[in-house]
C-alpha cells in the first residue's frame, strides 16, 4: 500500500452525529418562520416542510446533490405561495437559510475527533469532502484543513467520481496518494475506491458491512486508530 500524502474526511456522521444537528436546525428555522412570518408558514410543521423540500427535489432532479439550493428553493416557494414578490421571497429565503445554517454548524464532535485531527494535521495534508453543507469555519476546525470539497461545488455527490476528482485536483496528488475516511460504505468507501483512492471505513457502531460490496481494505472504530 502506498503511504498517503493526503487524508480526506467525510463530515456528517464521521466527525459528528448529524441527525440531532439537522433536527435542531430545522426546528430553529420553523420557530423563526412562526415568529417572523406567521402568515407564510400557516399550519406547516417540520414534516410538511420536509415534504415540500422533497417535492422541490422531484422538480429539480439535476440539483439533487445541492442541499443548499433545495432548502433555499423550498423556503422561497413558501414566500411565493404567500403572495410575496420574487425578489422579496428570495431575500427572505436567504434570511431563513441563515437561521438554519447557524444551527446546522453548531455541531458536537465525537470525543476522538479534535485530538486525532490535531495530531494528523501535523503529519498530513487534510481535506474534507462532503455531500452536506457544513461550513468548516463555522464548525471551528477550518484551521486543520487544507481544503473542503462539497457536492454543491463539485456538481455531484458521493459516490459519484466527479466529487472525488475535484478533491484530487484540489490536492494536486495522484488518487492513490489520498486516503479517504468515512462512515458510509457506498458513498465513502466504494466511491473512493472506484476513484482510485485508498479508503478506510469508520464504523463507530459495529455495523455489518453490506454483503453486496467488496469488503473494505481497512476498518476503524475511532479516528485515533488512523495512526
Amino acid at each position: 500500500m502506498i503511504t498517503p500524502l493526503v487524508l480526506s474526511f467525510d463530515l456528517d456522521d464521521t466527525l459528528w452525529p448529524v441527525a440531532p444537528v439537522i433536527a435542531a436546525a430545522e426546528a430553529a428555522m420553523l420557530a423563526w418562520l412562526r415568529a417572523q412570518h406567521p402568515e407564510t408558514v400557516n399550519a406547516h410543521s417540520i414534516e410538511s416542510l420536509r415534504a415540500q423540500r422533497a417535492a422541490v427535489t422531484g422538480r429539480h432532479p439535476e440539483r439533487g446533490h445541492d442541499l443548499t439550493f433545495l432548502r433555499h428553493r423550498a423556503l422561497k416557494d413558501l414566500f411565493l405561495a404567500a403572495g410575496h414578490a420574487d425578489a422579496i421571497a428570495d431575500a427572505r429565503a436567504d434570511e431563513g437559510l441563515e437561521v438554519f445554517f447557524a444551527e446546522r454548524n453548531r455541531v458536537q464532535f465525537y470525543p476522538d475527533v479534535r485530538p486525532a485531527l490535531t495530531r494528523l494535521h501535523a503529519r498530513y495534508r487534510l481535506f474534507a469532502i462532503s455531500n452536506g453543507n457544513a461550513d468548516l469555519a463555522r464548525c471551528g476546525i477550518a484551521e486543520l484543513f487544507d481544503g473542503h470539497i462539497t457536492a454543491s461545488a463539485a456538481g455531484a455527490a458521493k459516490p459519484d467520481a466527479r466529487i472525488f476528482a475535484a478533491l484530487i485536483q484540489m490536492a494536486a496528488v495522484a488518487p492513490s496518494q489520498v486516503q479517504h475516511i468515512g462512515d458510509d460504505p457506498l458513498a465513502d468507501v466504494v466511491g473512493a475506491t472506484r476513484a482510485g483512492m485508498q479508503a478506510v471505513w469508520l464504523n463507530r457502531d459495529a455495523k455489518r458491512w453490506p454483503e453486496n460490496f467488496a469488503s473494505p481494505t481497512r476498518t476503524i472504530s475511532t479516528l485515533a486508530e488512523i495512526l
